[in-house]
C-alpha cells in the first residue's frame, strides 16, 4: 500500500471530525471516499496532506510516518492535494499557476516538459496559457488545478469534489482524465459528490458518514449494497 490511515481522529477545536478512520490505497489504484456534505470526506484528505493534523492515529506514506509534519514536507514527499473549490491562483496566469506546481522540483528541462504534457492534456489551457487563472472557465479551473498537481509528479494525487459547479458533459471529461493520469502510475485518493462517477472509476471505496467509515469494499459491492444505493446512488 503507498498509503495507510490507521485510527486517525481529527477535531476542529473541541469538535471531533473524524473518529478513528482507517482506509488504504494501492500503489497505481483509485479509491474513492464518498458521503454526505459534512461527513468529513474533505477533513479526511486535509489530515493526509498536513493542512490539519491528527490527534491520535498514524498515517503511513510509501513507509514512512507522515501524520502531523508540514503541508510542505508532505508534498515533497509525492503527495499532491487537489482542494475543493480547485484553489487557483485568480491573479497569476495559467503558466504560472502550474508552475507552482513544480515548487518542489529543481530541473527545469524536467519542469517544462511536464508543462508541456499538461499541455497535450488539456489544449484548453495551451490556448489560455497566458490569461490569469480568475477568469477561466469551472471546468477549465479544475483541468488546470488537476493539472498543476500534474506537474509536481506525485506518486498520489488526492482529489476533493472535482465535479462540483460542472456541466454534466465536462464532469465526464474531468473523469475520463483522472483515469488517463491513474494509467501513468499515479495513486487517486477521490473525493466525490457525485456517488455514481466516483465509483465507476475506482476499485475500491469507503463510505464515510459523520465522521466514521461505516462501509467498505470493490466498488462493484458497494454498487449492490442496498444502503449505497438508496442513499447515493438514487434506488
Amino acid at each position: 500500500m503507498i498509503l495507510t490511515v490507521e485510527n486517525i481522529n481529527v477535531y476542529y477545536g473541541n469538535l471531533l471530525a473524524l473518529r478513528d478512520v482507517t482506509l488504504q490505497v494501492g500503489k497505481g489504484e483509485i479509491v474513492s471516499l464518498i458521503g454526505a456534505n459534512g461527513a468529513g470526506k474533505s477533513t479526511a484528505l486535509k489530515a493526509i496532506s498536513g493542512i490539519l493534523a491528527p490527534r491520535a492515529g498514524r498515517i503511513v506514506f510509501d513507509g514512512g510516518e507522515i501524520a502531523g509534519l508540514p503541508p510542505h514536507r508532505i508534498a515533497r514527499m509525492g503527495i499532491a492535494h487537489v482542494p475543493e473549490g480547485r484553489g487557483v491562483f485568480a491573479n497569476l496566469t495559467v503558466v504560472e499557476n502550474l508552475e507552482m506546481g513544480a515548487y518542489t522540483r529543481r530541473a527545469g528541462r524536467e519542469i517544462r516538459e511536464s508543462i508541456e504534457k499538461v499541455f497535450t492534456r488539456f489544449p484548453r489551457l495551451k490556448e489560455r496559457s497566458g490569461q490569469l487563472g480568475g477568469p477561466l472557465s469551472g471546468g477549465e479551473q479544475q483541468m488546470l488545478a488537476i493539472g498543476r498537481a500534474m506537474v509536481a509528479r506525485p506518486a498520489l494525487m488526492l482529489l476533493d469534489e472535482p465535479s462540483m459547479g460542472l456541466s454534466p458533459f465536462l464532469v465526464g471529461e474531468i473523469f475520463q482524465m483522472i483515469e488517463e493520469v491513474n494509467r501513468e502510475g499515479v495513486a487517486i485518493l477521490l473525493v466525490e459528490q457525485n456517488a455514481s462517477m466516483a465509483l465507476s472509476v475506482a476499485q475500491r471505496a469507503y463510505v464515510l458518514e459523520a465522521g466514521n467509515i461505516v462501509l467498505q469494499g470493490s466498488t462493484a459491492e458497494l454498487q449492490n449494497e442496498p444502503g449505497v444505493r438508496a442513499a447515493y446512488l438514487g434506488g
